[in-house]
């Protein structure tokens, strides 16, 4: 005042009746020595503060709990960063502090291939649409992550925009979505091997049925008789890589029963250590009181066998084999990162190498078919194939974890019942003789194999009517239908199926008896590959010796058994 002869500033006035007012008081002398004095309440104002300031602490305070980086920052990729809130620690692992002092080159932490991602986003906010982008940012101790960045426009200069936005961690999403995409990936791919499988079983049924017919003519000539067996070896080759296949494509023809799977491991210990070379040390070690399984006791042993295969091909320098089993119980937790995953008891089996380990990469391609990481000669790249079908096929899941250097462990869950193990029964012994005086409706829409079913049956004394359709069947079954004994079929025709076939004709006809042949399983017969109850089948390919071995056995049944 007496400086500049005036002052202005905040006063608190006490009202008369006790309230604490707040005022602005803007004093001025005058030239005569008066002075002019000037109050204004401000209680509102001051009000409006106060709750604008609370309600920043509860932003902040809000901002600061989500688990989400929420940041301030110039429009561009090397736009300065104006405010990051504490979680980039946590996210990130650099400080607040660190990351603000060189924010400028925060594109340096987004890997070079997602670039594009970034400048796209960028240019729909310039445009005045929201920055949305999903990317990759490495870490501060180098791990890489997966996150979402949302921010919008709000404010700032014309040549300085600047966003408010907010950064998700979505690592957890991401790894989940590849697990459907790869699991959708396997279905289609499965699909692809089924079909081809069904094709190549048509054509090795044609060529191992002549093979066998001409080593029987031959006999008298020993070195025809030896290349023939040559081509025989070739087409069981053959057999087993689409065999593998239809494993894979879980088009295999199942046979279960509640099993034992300690039993089962500690069965084939002594063949898997035959197995291992002697720098090659193996252990198994098998869980009490493992809950029983349902499956295919071949099938379980096959997934077995492949795993440690597999495992002591990891190890060309020696090292560790281990093989558990235990029981395992699944919950949403689990199941919440592994996408594929029902939530529940199952028996789990592990096989663990100290090998070589693999990549990501190779990790996301181990079950395809034909894909391997063996030089050539060694192996068919179906394996790991035929494991995964297999599991998969009963109903259970596999899972593989792997580290480059320090080794590999594929872990399988398979559903535990409660149902007690099965004593696996002795089999009936084969009928002495194939042949036979019966009438056989046969029906198969590809030529070639009729052709020879067909040459096959009549020489083993049968009466065979073909049929190329089921409408040719029908039309067959009501001139002859009181002379046919059984209805030979595949499964699926032009037009309906071979069961359904079978259910109009045995309608008609019930002492009819039905064996069904293909080249894989349908649900039309089976379900999930497990036939039903008496269903008498026939998997292609088949020899000469196999079909009037199945036919005879199927004739010999009980009519109720016919399907």
């Amino acid at each position: 005042m007496k400086q500049h002869g005036k002052w202005f500033g905040p006063l608190t006035v006490h009202h008369s009746d006790g309230t604490v007012v707040p005022t602005e008081m803007a004093v001025t002398t005058l030239p005569d020595g008066g002075t002019i004095c000037v109050t204004r309440d401000i209680t509102q104002r001051v009000s409006a503060q106060r709750a604008r300031d609370e309600t920043e602490i509860k932003y902040r305070m809000l901002i600061e709990q989500v688990a989400a980086i929420s940041y301030i920052a110039e429009l561009g990729v090397h736009g300065q960063w104006l405010y990051v809130s504490p979680q980039i620690e946590t996210m990130f692992g650099y400080s607040a502090e660190e990351w603000l002092s060189n924010s400028r080159d925060w594109i340096c932490h987004v890997p070079i291939e997602d670039h594009p991602i970034i400048h796209a986003a960028e240019e729909a906010s310039a445009r005045g649409e929201p920055f949305q982008a999903e990317h990759r940012v490495t870490r501060k101790d180098g791990q890489i992550i997966w996150v979402s960045d949302t921010a919008v426009v709000v404010r700032g200069s014309d040549t300085h925009p600047v966003m408010e936005g907010l950064i998700v961690d979505i690592t957890d999403r991401k790894m989940l979505e590849n697990q459907l995409l790869q699991a959708r990936k396997m279905e289609a791919v499965g699909r692809l091997a089924g079909g081809v499988a069904h094709d190549f079983n048509n054509l090795l049924t044609i060529i191992k049925g002549y093979i066998e017919m001409a080593m029987n003519r031959c006999l008298d000539r020993p070195e025809l008789h030896r290349d023939i067996r040559r081509i025989e070896e070739a087409a069981d080759r053959a057999v087993t890589l689409v065999r593998q296949l239809l494993a894979f494509s879980r088009k295999q023809v199942l046979r279960p029963k509640i099993l034992d799977l300690n039993a089962i491991v500690v069965n084939l210990d002594q063949l898997l250590r035959r197995l291992m070379s002697e720098n090659i040390e193996m252990k198994t070690f098998v869980s009490k009181d493992v809950g029983a399984i349902k499956a295919d006791p071949g099938q379980i042993e096959q997934v077995i066998m492949n795993l440690v295969v597999n495992a002591r091909d990891a190890l060309p320098s020696g090292g560790r084999i281990l093989i558990e089993t235990s029981n395992a119980d699944l919950d949403s937790t689990y199941t919440r990162d592994h996408a594929v995953v029902r939530p529940g008891p199952y028996v789990l089996l592990a096989v663990t190498d100290t090998g070589i380990g693999m990549t990501p990469d190779t990790v996301a391609h181990i079950f395809e078919p034909f894909y391997t990481t063996k030089e050539s000669g060694r192996g068919t790249g179906l394996g790991l194939s035929t494991v995964y079908g297999i599991v998969k096929q009963s109903g259970g899941y596999i899972w593989v974890y792997s580290e480059l250097g320090k080794g590999t462990t594929f872990k399988v869950y398979l559903p535990r019942v409660k149902d007690a193990v099965q004593v696996s029964a002795a089999e009936t012994p084969a009928s002495p003789t194939h042949k036979g005086h019966e009438t056989i409706l046969l029906v198969e829409d590809e030529p070639a194999v009729r052709e020879l079913t067909q040459m096959v049956l009549s020489d083993r004394g049968y009466t065979v009517i073909e049929a190329l359709t089921p409408e040719d069947a029908e039309r067959l079954a009501g001139n002859n239908g009181a002379e046919i004994h059984l209805l030979l079929t595949d499964v699926v025709m032009p037009g309906i199926s071979g069961r359904e076939l079978a259910k109009r004709l045995t309608g008609r006809y019930p002492n009819l008896r039905v064996l069904y042949m293909s080249g894989y399983t349908y649900n039309v017969i089976a379900q999930d590959g497990t036939l039903e109850e008496g269903i008498s089948f026939l998997q292609k390919p088949f020899t000469p010796q196999v079909l009037t071995q199945k036919v005879r056995e199927t004739l010999d049944r009980p009519v109720s058994a016919r399907l």
